[in-house]
């Protein structure tokens, strides 16, 4: 191994930025280069510089330095040379083009608040903050119109562009999440974030009906090599995180299932990608093959039956239900929940109808 090569076992840790979730942050940016067979070696950061606009020398070496910009997969130094045809690959964290969050005037539906925190319901479609693609008509934005530019504390080690937010879902997962308005609130629910005693629960529309009613998908989670804005499961390894998500049947329809998930571990993506991994990838879900038939044959009615299913629900059928913790201030226990969306009970009704009528038609 040559000196300017960093031991690498655990290549997803690139920093704790990019383990929160790539596509709903929008703050992340991935290219591939493969140096030309003829080029002279030549430094991993010139190599880099020279591709990428508009980035400093100091930007790159400070990536280089994280991990987040590797050399046949490995982490180097930033004066390690490139050689013909060694790739280099970068997962770089990058910086929206305007600084300022603004405030818009985006609806909220608030189902809790006092003086230290309050409870959303983020619909589906919504981007969590600012970030790259997606620099207005945010959660955030809609925030700091909401406290009219009044203090909200920000996460240790996040951005001033995150203003109250203290985790986040995906852009299309619907659901509840808990907004910091307090610094004693950002510490508090930080930690227990941290410490996995938050009680979230989810529930899920996935395909297929599971053979038991309930389990435990106990896998490591990482970024899929192949594929940076896809993470998967690594079940017989130690890359990637340790991830656990207990389940259980609320509905089976032998084609979908309504199933419940809590989660003891909040990785990115971690249902979609361990509902996967079982065999049933989340309805709908174009990530992670939901978005084509899974379960049934494909003949041309039922073809038809599930696209309209489709297009009722056009987004992963995922809804953060619940959320538990101890209350900041007081340290009682707090517990929140919330109805399904009308897509995911459309959907559900959907299902429900087709099997009713199947069961008729065999009779």
């Amino acid at each position: 191994m040559s000196e300017n090569i960093l031991p690498n076992n655990d290549p997803d840790n690139l920093s704790e930025n990019l383990n929160q979730d790539v596509e709903d942050s929008g703050l992340y940016e991935f290219k591939r280069f493969k140096a030309d067979p003829g080029q002279s070696p030549i430094r991993v950061d010139k190599f880099v510089m020279d591709r990428v606009q508009n980035i400093s020398r100091n930007r790159v070496q400070n990536a280089i330095r994280d991990g987040v910009i590797l050399v046949d997969d490995n982490k180097v130094k930033p004066n390690h040379k490139v050689s013909p045809g060694e790739e280099v690959v970068m997962y770089l964290a990058d910086e929206p083009y305007d600084m300022e969050v603004r405030p818009e005037n985006i609806p909220l539906d608030i189902r809790y608040e006092d003086e230290h925190f309050l409870i959303v319901h983020k619909p589906a479609g919504l981007v969590c903050h600012p970030g790259v693609g997606n620099y207005t008509g945010t959660l955030v934005n809609a925030l700091v119109y909401y406290f009219q530019n009044s203090y909200l504390p920000i996460k240790e080690g996040h951005e001033h562009y995150q203003p109250g937010l203290v985790h986040r879902i995906d852009k299309d997962t619907s659901g509840l999440l808990v907004i910091a308005k307090s610094d004693l609130a950002m510490m508090s629910l930080s930690r227990q974030f941290h410490k996995h005693t938050v009680k979230r629960t989810y529930q899920a529309i996935v395909w297929g009906q599971p053979d038991e009613a309930s389990g435990t998908v106990e896998i490591h989670v990482g970024r899929d090599l192949r594929d940076p804005l896809k993470v998967t499961t690594y079940p017989d390894s130690d890359y990637g995180k340790h991830a656990i998500t207990h389940w259980r049947l609320l509905e089976g329809m032998y084609y979908v299932s309504l199933v419940e998930c809590n989660l003891e571990t909040g990785r990115t993506h971690q249902i979609r990608v361990h509902m996967k991994h079982l065999g049933h990838p989340l309805f709908s879900d174009e990530r992670y093959g939901g978005s084509q038939i899974v379960k049934g044959t494909v003949f041309s009615k039922y073809k038809n039956f599930v696209h309209e299913a489709f297009k009722v629900l056009p987004r992963q059928a995922l809804h953060a239900k619940t959320l538990g913790f101890k209350h900041p201030a007081t340290g009682e226990d707090v517990f929140f929940d919330s109805d399904l969306p009308a897509d995911m009970q459309g959907c559900l009704d959907l299902w429900r109808d087709y099997l009713t009528n199947r069961k008729a038609a065999m009779m």
